[in-house]
């Protein structure tokens, strides 16, 4: 038997990552994130931007969904707060949509940071002339039923990543990375030195002083393709 004080499938309050690590990591290019991140944290590629130059930034209000059903969606936005992005685990289904214009508008007036969404999405040229960040799965004209019970604020799988309750999601043209709470603040200095690395590197590269990486002979010796002492 179930017991009674175990947690409800939606859950109202989590811990939020700050908003000044959200305004900080904003700035940084998502893949700047991931490789900082260890290379890790990304949503599979199928998840993009409904317009390229869509861009959010925000703590994951996470949902699932069954396939299909935008009930639990719904339930998300009625307490999400400014800033929250939804990340829905729509099981990668694009037999029909979960979100359109309505919806959409609605995450707008009430100010959340966006909608990351594992599955299908409608309405697409009004989303692009909205300008609210919306990124999903693939697009279907067909609308969902709305009776299936799902889960709020519960740990979800979206495009291969496990994504928690006031995770760090960052998302722009090249894809959504997640990045757990407890380490978003960890790795904004290193994303910030990163970039100034990247900046440096690339103006050697169009000043001619720098076409090859200089870690590439080490590389290539240590995989066996040139011999100790050997180089390019």
């Amino acid at each position: 038997m179930e017991n009674s004080t175990s947690a409800p499938d939606l859950q109202r309050d989590f811990e939020r990552v700050s908003p000044e690590i959200v305004e900080k990591a904003a700035t940084f290019q998502a893949a700047i994130l991931a490789d900082v991140a260890g290379r890790r944290g990304t949503v599979h590629g199928r998840v993009k931007a409904v317009a390229q130059s869509m861009k959010l930034a925000g703590p994951a209000l996470t949902v699932e969904v069954r396939p299909g059903d935008n009930l639990m969606i719904h339930a998300a936005m009625a307490i999400a707060k400014p800033g929250d992005v939804l990340v829905i685990d729509g099981k990668g289904d694009q037999t029909c949509a979960l979100m359109g214009a309505i919806m959409v508008n609605q995450c707008k007036a009430m100010q959340l940071g966006g909608i990351v969404v594992d599955a299908a999405v409608r309405d697409v040229l009004e989303l692009q002339e909205l300008g609210f960040p919306v990124f999903s799965a693939g697009t279907n004209p067909n609308g969902p039923t709305k009776f299936v019970p799902g889960r709020v604020n519960w740990p979800v799988s979206v495009g291969g990543v496990t994504v928690k309750p006031g995770d760090l999601v960052v998302g722009d043209a090249d894809g959504v990375v997640v990045v757990e709470r407890e380490k978003a603040a960890s790795l904004l200095p290193l994303a910030e030195k990163k970039v100034a690395d990247e900046a440096k590197r690339i103006e050697g590269i169009r000043l001619g002083k720098q076409l090859r990486p200089t870690w590439l002979d080490g590389a290539l010796r240590a995989a066996g393709v040139l011999k100790e002492g050997e180089s390019l």
